[in-house]
C-alpha cells in the first residue's frame, strides 16, 4: 500500500512510504481519526540516518501480519523528530515515565487526545532476552485499553499532571566566574584520563561541553577530548566526525554523521588550535553535506548498499581507494534552519581564522538559501524545507537563536552589517508553539538543557549575547540575562548537561573585550594581529563598513571611519586609544 507519507518533506516520513502500515503524519488528522474509532495513538519517532530505526522498520513496519495488527488497533503517526523537536521532546518527557532506556526509535502509545499512557524504544520482531515482542506489546497495549481503561486513563493523567509540574521552575542568580570555574572543575573531574572525553561507553562528543570549557579556562581538557577523538575511529578519513562512539576508547563508532556535530566541532576544532582536524570538518561540510543551492543537510546516513546488502558502516570501513566504485551512504537533504545556523557561525569564524574566503562564501550562500527557501507564505521563518519547498513544521526557539547567532558572525566575517540587521530582524520574530501540541492540550517538556547541542533557551541567549558585543544595545544583555536566569539553578547543579547555557553565563560574568581594525586592506599586518588576538569580538573593516555598522545601531563602531589604518581595542565598550602598528595590538586579554 502507499499511505500519507509520500508527499511529505521528510526523507525519513517518505521511506516509511510504501509501508503496510496506515501511516498518518503529525497533524489534527491523526487525532480525529483516533477519536472517531474510538482507538489509541501508537506515534513512532525517528529520524533517517537513525540505524535502530532502520532495523525496525525493516522488521516490524514493513512485516505485513505486524502492520495489520496496528492497523486494526491503533491510529500510527509516524514523526520526523528533526523536523518536529517540539513534539519529539515533548513524547520523550513522557515516556521517561516509562523506561529510563530513551532513544530513537521512539514509539509512545496515548490516548486519543494524546495523553501518553505507555512508551518504550526499539522492540525486536521476537522476544529475546527478557525484552517482549513489538507484537507482544501491541497485544498488551490493545488489551489494556478494551479491557482496563480506566487504569489507563489514570496513568495518563499522572504523567500530565507530572510534567505540568515538573516545568513549573523560579529564577535564580546568574553564576559569577568562580562558579563557573567551579562547574568547569566537575565537568573535567569526570574526564576520561586515558582516552579524553567523559565517562566509559558510548561515549559522545559533546560539543557544547567543550565550548563551554574552553570558555573558561579548561580548554586542555576539550583539547585532549578533541584529540582523542581525531585519532580515532570516531573521525572518517574525509574529516568528518561519526555522531558516537560504542566504545570508551571511541572506537566501534555509530555511523551517522551529524551536521550538528561537525559544525560544533568546527568550533572546537578552531578554539584548540587545531588546523588540521578544522581543516577536515570544513571539507566534510563542503563536499559531502552542501546541497544544491547552498544550504546544509541534516545527515548522512550510516548505511549503505553493498554487494546488494544493506551494511551498516560497511562503506566507511573501506579504505578511500576502496571506496571510489561504492555508493556513498545517502545525505538526508532536509534543511534545518538552526542547524544551518551553526554551519554558518562555524565556517564564518573558521573561514576568517584559516584565511578562507571560500568557507566564508560557502556559509553566505547557506545563509540567502535558509532565509530565501525556509519561510512560509505569510514570510516568517519554519523549521525546515526540502528540495526547495519549506515544511509546515514551525520554527523553534533554538531555530531562531542558532540562526540569528550565525548571521551575527557572518556579518563580522564579511564587514556586511547587512548579514547583523537581518540577524536582529530573525532574533526579533514571534516564535511559535507547534500548532498541534497546543491544539491537543499536550504538555511541552521544555527545552532547558543542551545535550548534544544548544537547547532554545541557550540559543536565543546567545544570540543576544552576540548582539549585545557587537553593540546592539544593553537589552540584548537583559534579554540573555533574563533568559538564563530561569535555568541557572539547574545548569549549575548539573554543569556537564548545561554546556551552552553556562557558555552564555561566562559571557555574561565578565566584560567582552573587543578589537575593531578599520583599514582599506584586510589582509594586511594590522589586521592579521588583530585576528590573532584573544578577543570576544574581532571585526576587520574598512571606513565605509564602520559607517554602515554605526548607522544600523551597533554604537561598537561609532565615531571608527576616519580614513587610515587603526586599531581599536575595547574592553566592556570601553576603547583605547586607536593604534597604528601591528605590534600594539595584545594577543592575550
Amino acid at each position: 500500500m502507499t499511505n500519507r507519507l509520500a508527499d511529505t518533506l521528510s526523507p525519513y516520513l517518505r521511506a516509511h512510504a510504501d509501508n503496510p502500515v496506515d501511516w498518518y503524519p503529525w497533524g489534527e488528522e491523526a487525532f480525529a481519526e483516533a477519536q472517531r474509532r474510538d482507538v489509541p495513538l501508537l506515534i513512532s519517532i525517528g529520524y533517517s540516518t537513525c540505524h535502530w530505526c532502520h532495523v525496525m522498520a525493516r522488521e516490524s513496519f514493513s512485516d505485513p501480519q505486524t502492520a495489520a495488527q496496528m492497523n486494526a488497533g491503533f491510529v500510527s503517526v509516524k514523526i520526523d523528530r528533526e523536523e518536529h523537536p517540539e513534539v519529539d521532546a515533548a513524547f520523550m518527557a513522557a515516556a521517561s515515565a516509562f523506561t529510563r532506556n530513551l532513544g530513537w526509535p521512539l514509539t509512545v502509545f496515548t490516548t486519543p487526545d494524546g495523553r501518553a499512557f505507555y512508551a518504550g524504544t526499539y522492540w525486536p520482531p521476537l522476544a529475546r532476552g527478557g525484552q517482549p515482542s513489538f507484537r507482544d506489546v501491541l497485544t498488551a497495549v490493545q488489551e489494556a485499553w478494551t479491557q482496563r481503561r480506566a487504569q489507563v486513563l489514570e496513568s495518563a493523567d499522572a504523567v500530565v499532571d507530572a510534567l505540568r509540574s515538573a516545568r513549573a521552575s523560579g529564577e535564580a542568580p546568574l553564576p559569577d566566574m568562580p562558579q563557573l570555574r567551579a562547574a568547569a572543575e566537575v565537568i573535567a573531574g569526570r574526564e576520561d584520563p586515558l582516552f579524553g572525553g567523559f565517562g566509559g561507553a558510548p561515549k559522545f562528543p559533546v560539543a557544547p561541553t567543550l565550548q563551554f570549557l574552553h570558555a573558561v579556562g579548561r580548554g586542555d581538557v576539550a583539547g585532549r577530548a578533541l584529540a582523542g577523538m581525531a585519532a580515532s575511529e570516531l573521525r572518517d578519513a574525509d574529516g568528518g566526525f561519526f555522531r558516537y562512539a560504542t566504545q570508551r576508547d571511541w572506537t566501534v563508532p555509530h555511523y551517522e554523521r551529524m551536521l550538528t556535530d561537525n559544525a560544533q566541532l568546527l568550533d572546537v576544532a578552531r578554539d584548540a588550535g587545531a588546523e588540521p582536524i578544522a581543516r577536515g570538518i570544513a571539507d566534510f561540510l563542503l563536499a559531502t553535506l552542501r546541497r544544491d543551492g547552498g544550504a546544509f543537510g541534516a545527515a548522512q546516513d550510516s548505511e549503505s548498499w553493498i554487494d546488494g546488502e544493506r551494511s551498516e558502516g560497511g562503506y566507511y570501513q573501506r579504505a578511500p581507494e576502496e571506496r571510489v566504485d561504492l555508493a556513498p551512504p545517502a545525505v538526508d537533504g532536509k534543511v534545518l534552519t538552526g542547524w544551518n545556523g551553526l554551519a554558518i557561525g562555524a565556517l564564518a569564524r573558521a573561514g576568517v581564522a584559516y584565511d578562507e574566503p571560500a568557507w566564508i562564501a560557502a556559509a553566505e550562500d547557506a545563509a540567502r538559501a535558509v532565509l530565501a527557501v525556509n519561510r512560509d507564505n505569510r514570510g516568517q521563518l519554519v523549521r525546515s524545507s526540502l528540495d526547495g519547498t519549506a515544511s509546515a513544521a514551525v520554527a523553534t526557539r533554538a531555530d531562531i537563536g542558532l540562526l540569528a547567532d550565525g548571521l551575527l558572525a557572518l556579518a563580522v566575517a564579511t564587514g556586511d552589517a547587512a548579514w547583523a540587521t537581518t540577524a536582529l530582524d530573525v532574533l526579533g520574530a514571534q516564535v511559535q508553539a507547534d500548532p498541534v501540541l497546543a491544539a491537543q492540550g499536550i504538555p511541552t517538556a521544555g527545552d532547558e538543557s543542551d545535550g548534544d547541542l544548544p537547547s532554545g533557551t541557550a540559543a536565543l541567549a546567545a544570540a543576544h549575547l552576540s548582539a549585545w558585543r557587537l553593540g546592539a544595545g544593553e537589552e540584548h544583555r537583559d534579554a540573555a540575562s533574563a533568559l538564563l536566569t530561569t535555568v541557572t539553578e539547574r545548569a549549575v547543579a548539573e554543569p556537564f548537561a548545561y554546556g551552552a547555557t553556562l557558555r552564555v553565563a561566562s559571557g555574561l560574568a565578565e566584560g567582552p573585550r573587543q578589537v575593531v581594525v578599520v583599514t582599506d586592506d584586510p589582509h594586511g599586518p594590522l589586521a592579521a594581529a588583530a585576528r590573532e588576538a584573544d578577543a570576544d569580538v574581532i571585526a576587520v573593516v574598512s571606513p565605509a563598513q564602520a559607517r554602515a555598522f554605526a548607522d544600523a545601531g551597533f554604537e561598537l563602531f561609532e565615531g571608527k571611519d576616519a580614513a587610515g589604518d587603526a586599531a581599536y581595542d575595547c574592553r566592556a565598550f570601553v576603547c583605547r586609544l586607536p593604534v597604528h602598528d601591528a605590534a600594539a595590538i595584545s594577543r592575550a586579554r
